[in-house]
């Protein structure tokens, strides 16, 4: 028995594409075999209406193959076209239906965007420009079929042991740090000091033959970009609303998915603003921060772009951060069963590469009943922000797009509170340096700066996180060039960076004018606070860089183990442990909640009443 194939397609506009492709499948060594194909031209005359032999030849077929283009054809009295028509006739009879759209420079006919856009939304739909394109996605979408059906046996690319991936490529240290983990968040039941070969005929990772699946590289490799170069995460930063050069920021990431996932995430919140409030802001002894994207959201963007994404084409995972949007982009539609509609709500988990997502949820990254995308969207307006968009483009990349809070939302709330904390602080603290926004300082130090150190000043003024790279692009001179200028601002205006490390921004220090005390009444509680935050502030200028890494590190990530601490900032466990002892002291650091799902606070700890004997 062989399955039936009904192309619909406008044939003025697909021809030559429909008398190739039903020549190709029926000539397939393989293909050949499960499929027979129709075309309606090659229907002889006959006393029936056009309408009545293509809808029933719906009927009889197995699978619809749809190919939408430019134009919509020829419409009946309800306005509906034959290609429409069918594709609905499928529907009705529950057939399989698979849709291939051409991506064209043009515009398409105004009822053909209409209905291009219906199949996007129900189906999962694939993008081409050329026949090789079309004759590739065709060939696979129909062994996927075969494959469903149980006639041929074509394995998940993470399943697959087509990598040649030995035990001496993977690393021991992290396949322990993996059993650590899963013990600690879903009882995993495997020894920590269990053998490689155990965890992965645990995973399902290695057979009898001792032959590797490709995922055991991208989960615990030691270089998995030997194996599968376009498996790295591309990260960027534009100061624009759209992709122009040069970049503020761009780093690639290269490692395990677990490195990836982590850094990317934190390269986005380094470059978010990031509110501070005073005590009385909140409701416990810690001071409230707030992101302008909940770092939840973020996070589980990105993972699910590197969990999900297809690994078999030549693409990386990009995330790109513009002036009023974040962009997540991974390689690859929608799973087969799965709709865009259907991400805002809970569903059915399908994904792409089984094994990497049971890995990844053992270790806590992601979740297996298919909610994580109804909570980015639930977090999402929690936090104050519109939901999370989905977007299918071409057919063959996937992204999640998260807007970043307009001028009235986090980002001026941050600067009205910074320019509010500072200007309080110079009535209350006489003879001490405090930070000042960069462009105020600016404006009052501009008229005695020329030439090349304007300009250094003018683009910091509108980038205070661009490099110094970045900085030797705008304003064309050498890195070194850029660091002697710096060198002559840092003494004339007081500038200087944050952070030795990335992530950081370009500051003015300035000395505060002394006030005279009868410009400002102030209140105890407000001296007091702004004496709290002053004297962080110069705690903060005098830690050493390591120690501030690790500052930077915790408060774009509270809830991070010691572990991830020490793969984001590069650092051993030892060397974070030994910062958080100085942060404790310094500042305040303390641990709130249960070890598993607590998370880091600066501030007074909450006393503990002891209870009587």
């Amino acid at each position: 028995m062989k399955y039936r194939v009904f192309i619909s397609s406008v044939q003025k506009e697909f021809a030559k594409e429909r008398k190739a492709l039903a020549s190709y499948i029926r000539n397939d060594a393989i293909l050949g075999k499960f499929f027979e194909v129709f075309l309606f031209e090659e229907v002889p005359a006959q006393e029936r209406s056009a309408t009545d032999v293509y809808l029933s030849e719906v009927d009889r077929c197995d699978i619809y193959l749809g190919l939408l283009g430019s134009m919509y054809g020829n419409t009946d009295r309800r306005g509906v076209s034959a290609t429409e028509r069918e594709y609905e006739r499928a529907e009705v009879k529950q057939k399989d239906r698979l849709c291939f759209v051409r991506n064209i420079d043009g515009e398409r006919e105004k009822k053909e965007t209409a209905f291009v856009a219906r199949v996007n939304a129900e189906r999962t739909r694939k993008g081409f420009r050329t026949w090789d394109e079309l004759r590739v996605l065709v060939y696979a979408a129909l062994a996927n079929y075969l494959e469903l059906k149980g006639l041929i046996n074509v394995l998940p690319f993470d399943s697959a042991k087509t990598a040649g991936v030995q035990l001496k490529d993977l690393s021991v240290g992290k396949m322990r740090a993996f059993i650590r983990d899963a013990r600690e968040k879903r009882d995993y039941q495997l020894p920590v000091n269990a053998s490689a070969t155990s965890l992965l005929t645990a995973l399902e990772l290695i057979d009898d033959e001792g032959r590797i699946a490709n995922s055991a590289a991208l989960l615990f490799g030691k270089r998995p970009q030997r194996f599968f170069r376009p498996s790295e995460v591309k990260c960027c930063w534009f100061l624009s609303t759209d992709v122009e050069k040069p970049m503020a920021d761009h780093q690639i990431y290269e490692g395990d998915v677990f490195e990836m996932a982590d850094e990317a995430t934190h390269f986005v919140m380094s470059h978010l603003s990031n509110w501070v409030g005073t005590r009385a802001d909140g409701e416990t002894a810690a001071v409230p921060t707030k992101y302008e994207l909940p770092r939840d959201v973020v996070f589980e963007g990105i993972v699910n772009a590197i969990c999900h994404r297809d690994y078999t084409m030549n693409a990386s995972v990009q995330v790109m951060l513009f002036r009023d949007r974040l962009e997540i982009w991974s390689p690859g539609g929608l799973p087969k069963g799965m709709t865009i509609t259907k991400l805002g709500r809970l569903h059915r988990s399908i994904p792409v590469n089984p094994l990497l997502a049971q890995a990844m949820y053992l270790r806590g990254y992601i979740e297996k009943v298919g909610s994580g995308t109804r909570d980015m969207v639930t977090k999402s307006r929690a936090w104050g922000n519109e939901a999370p968009v989905w977007e299918i483009e071409d057919g063959d990349d996937f992204r999640v797009v998260l807007k970043r809070p307009d001028i009235g939302g986090v980002r001026a709330v941050s600067e009205t509170s910074r320019k509010t904390s500072r200007k309080t602080t110079s009535y209350t603290i006489r003879k001490t340096t405090t930070k000042v926004p960069i462009k105020s300082a600016l404006e009052a130090a501009c008229e005695g700066l020329t030439g090349n150190a304007r300009k250094i000043m003018q683009v910091i003024s509108e980038n205070p996180g661009i490099t110094i790279e970045s900085l030797a692009t705008l304003v064309k001179l050498t890195p070194y060039g850029i660091r002697y200028h710096l060198a002559g601002l840092a003494k004339s205006v007081g500038l200087r960076h944050s952070s030795d490390r990335k992530g950081g921004v370009w500051e003015i220090s300035c000395p505060v004018k002394t006030l005279p005390e009868t410009n400002r009444e102030v209140s105890p509680r407000t001296t007091m606070e702004t004496t709290t935050e002053t004297t962080m502030e110069t705690t903060m200028e005098n830690l050493g860089s390591g120690t501030r890494a690790v500052y930077n590190a915790i408060v774009s990530a509270p809830e991070s183990s010691l572990e991830q601490v020490a793969r984001v900032t590069g650092m051993t466990k030892d060397g974070v442990f030994y910062h958080i002892k100085v942060l404790r002291k310094e500042l305040g650091l303390h641990h709130e909640g249960p070890t598993k799902k607590g998370r880091w606070v600066f501030g007074l700890k909450p006393k503990t009443r002891r209870r009587g004997k």
